[in-house]
């Protein structure tokens, strides 16, 4: 038996505008948007949909009604769903299909696509219950698997996962900690009873995610039985070969003219064209096999840079400051009871933001460039702080509740 378990990770950050200190006081109608400039999150959005939602998404659905053997999970961020439910409904009710059919699973996350679990655990265990509540009422399943944003893991993690019943909880498969061992096998986090750990084959994934249109590599062109042989062979380190990436790896990291979506159809028809080949869900990879050895990740491992670890988000002032200044004040903004105040406040925790600050140089740093709507770090830590200016300005006038009741009651998300 050869097992993949293919993950796909579906977000887009609400992207502050080039807010300036004179808007501060002045002008707190609008913090998330800019006619014109980089920061349009409708023209952002409906630009990536076009490319890569949309196609990718109808690839899916028509592998799952072709191939019964054929299975996906996805993490959503409830960021990209608000994003959606605005302004390509038709994109939720296609991912609420494809969930009714069984072949679609939806893994547990942050809301707002935060690292909050490192700054603050109360608003992290609140934003997994707000994506919960949301999953629940738009595709009618609860999340059984979890991942951080950005893959962050540590063995803190995965004892407060454990904890809360989930089944699995998904990680980097980092060479620096697995050492001899293989990623294509199931694994039990240190100190857990029942969780299980499922770790990205970060070779296999990045060499569709990352290399797929690199005329440069001494593998390209990626042709679909060049790939499925090299899957099978990896399958001789272990029977179960993790491709986690993002959604977005389709039609948007890689164009269309690539033959990103070509190569993908044609890899799902001939990976099942052999009788030991299978798909599986998150939840159905944690029930494959026993964990084989227990793993410890005491440090933090992401899936993001080379260093894969949180440098990417706090690895220098700014970022250290946008964070400090950021979650010091969310007592504050709870307690005011303040539905918009609260969620503008929130939106601000996404880690796409401090992201965009980030000063590395080299290949990192391209990476980096490349994602952000922002001139430059500084700009982007300037207009940030900016707009937390604001919010501590509309504090000043807002009457607050008592903060016991705000944080008991949870905020609800638009439907």
């Amino acid at each position: 038996m050869r097992a993949i378990c293919l993950y796909l990770h579906i977000h887009q950050p609400v992207r502050y505008r080039e807010y300036s200190i004179f808007d501060v006081g002045n002008n707190s109608n609008y913090y998330y948007d800019h006619p014109e400039g980089r920061q349009n999150n409708e023209r952002i959005f409906r630009k990536v949909a076009a490319k890569s939602y949309y196609p990718m998404l109808s690839l899916i659905e028509k592998n799952i009604n072709k191939h019964p053997g054929f299975k996906v999970s996805f993490s959503i961020t409830g960021t990209w769903l608000d994003q959606a439910i605005k302004w390509a409904p038709d994109l939720v009710d296609q991912i609420r299909r494809l969930v009714k059919t069984g072949q679609v699973e939806i893994v547990g996350e942050t809301y707002y696509h935060s690292l909050a679990f490192f700054e603050n655990r109360d608003e992290f265990e609140e934003q997994v219950k707000l994506h919960a509540d949301q999953v629940k009422h738009l595709f009618g399943v609860e999340p059984k698997v979890f991942r951080n944003t950005e893959l962050a893991y540590n063995d803190e993690l995965a004892k407060w996962a454990d904890q809360k019943g989930y089944r699995g909880i998904l990680a980097e498969g980092w060479d620096k900690i697995l050492g001899w061992r293989s990623p294509n096998f199931v694994y039990r986090p240190q100190g857990c009873q029942s969780l299980r750990l499922l770790l990205k084959n970060y070779r296999l994934s990045d060499d569709i995610a990352f290399r797929f249109s690199n005329r440069g590599w001494s593998e390209w062109p990626l042709t679909v039985p060049k790939f499925q042989r090299w899957v099978q062979d990896d399958c001789l380190r272990g029977p179960l070969v993790n491709l986690f990436m993002d959604f977005e790896t389709f039609g948007e990291h890689q164009w269309a003219d690539t033959g990103i979506f070509n190569f993908m159809d044609t890899f799902i028809s001939s990976w099942l064209s052999e009788y030991d080949n299978k798909f599986v869900t998150v939840s159905e990879a944690c029930e494959l096999m026993e964990p084989v050895d227990e793993i410890s990740m005491p440090e933090t491992i992401t899936w993001a840079d080379t260093e894969r670890d949180l440098s990417a988000w706090a690895s220098n002032s700014m970022q250290s400051s946008a964070a400090h200044e950021l979650y010091a004040m969310r007592d504050t903004v709870l307690a005011t009871g303040d539905k918009n105040l609260i969620q503008d406040w929130r939106y601000l925790t996404t880690s796409d933001h401090p992201y965009s600050m980030c000063t590395k140089y080299w290949n990192d740093g391209d990476v980096h460039a490349y994602f952000s709507a922002y001139a430059s770090p500084y700009e982007s830590f300037m207009y940030f702080m900016n707009v937390l200016r604001d919010i501590e300005f509309r504090l000043g006038e807002l009457p607050s509740k008592s903060l016991s009741k705000s944080s008991d009651t949870p905020i609800k998300q638009p439907n």
